[in-house]
């Protein structure tokens, strides 16, 4: 059975909205989910307990009030991946799991990059945060292959649209570097060199590819399909504003566990 990972941004939602992502999640038929923009809140939290009583494995850091982060869904069992206790700033905003398939242990990490605006303190905190990542994945790495997911908040060279003047170059940098310096491969432009997709857009014309998948090489041979899918942000009331990203492979996970529908009603049993 081919391997299959979705990540959205789910935009910190309150009850109401979780409730509605939790129930989209569970009609979905991906084995993975990389959930970001997360939050400390309720509506989080209901998400994270929903899946965690349908049997699956929730991999969800710690969040500081106020502060935003990744979750990861798993429907096979896993362990988590030791990159996020290596993260030493903002570290709720990256975490991982590995997980056993029929060509070899598998690390998919997710990661929410902080977005800035014009003032020091943002770009700052941006900057601080992209080198310390670079740091954890360094320290971390190993002979596994990787799955890179999440809201990275930078635009690929050569963005259709460009967005003059908003990005500055240590942005940039950090894409380019992930595939120069970390080896991982863009997977979306690995199938569609020439495509224009967006997963984010202030207004129709002027859209961001945000939300990416990287993997390591080896994986490229494994690759199948690596697509946006957009109805999360057609709706009324949209999911949220990000469209999802799915990547399937041809790896076979090993190890499943049991596991029930997240979005089914369940009472309390009393002892």
């Amino acid at each position: 059975m081919p391997l299959t990972v979705l990540t959205l941004n789910v935009g910190n939602p309150a009850i109401e909205r979780a409730r509605r992502q939790r129930d989209w999640l569970a009609r979905r038929g991906e084995d993975v989910f990389v959930l970001t923009e997360t939050g400390s809140g309720p509506g989080t939290q209901l998400i994270a307990e929903s899946y965690r009583d349908a049997g699956w494995s929730v991999t969800f850091p710690e969040h500081p009030d106020k502060e935003r982060g990744v979750m990861l869904l798993s429907r096979f069992k896993c362990t988590v991946d030791p990159i996020g206790a290596a993260m030493s700033y903002l570290p709720a905003r990256l975490a991982g799991i590995a997980l056993d398939t029929d060509d070899g242990p598998l690390r998919v990490l997710g990661a929410y990059v902080p977005s800035r605006d014009a003032t020091e303190a943002k770009t700052t905190r941006k900057r601080e945060w992209i080198e310390a990542f670079h740091r954890a994945y360094e320290a971390t790495g190993d002979d596994a292959a990787v799955l890179l997911l999440g809201d990275l908040n930078v635009l690929e060279p050569g963005h259709v649209p460009p967005h003059p003047g908003q990005f500055a170059p240590f942005e940039t940098a950090f894409y380019t570097a992930l595939s120069d310096r970390h080896g991982l491969i863009d997977l979306f432009r690995a199938l569609h060199p020439t495509a224009v997709e967006h997963s984010w857009a202030r207004r129709a014309e002027l859209g961001y590819r945000y939300d990416h998948a990287h993997a390591s090489t080896p994986l490229l041979a494994h690759l199948t399909s690596c697509a946006y899918v957009h109805d999360t942000r057609s709706g009324n009331p949209a999911l949220t504003d990000h469209s999802g990203l799915a990547v399937q492979l041809t790896l076979t996970a090993t190890t499943p566990l049991i596991t029930s529908d997240p979005a089914a009603d369940r009472e309390a049993t009393l002892f």
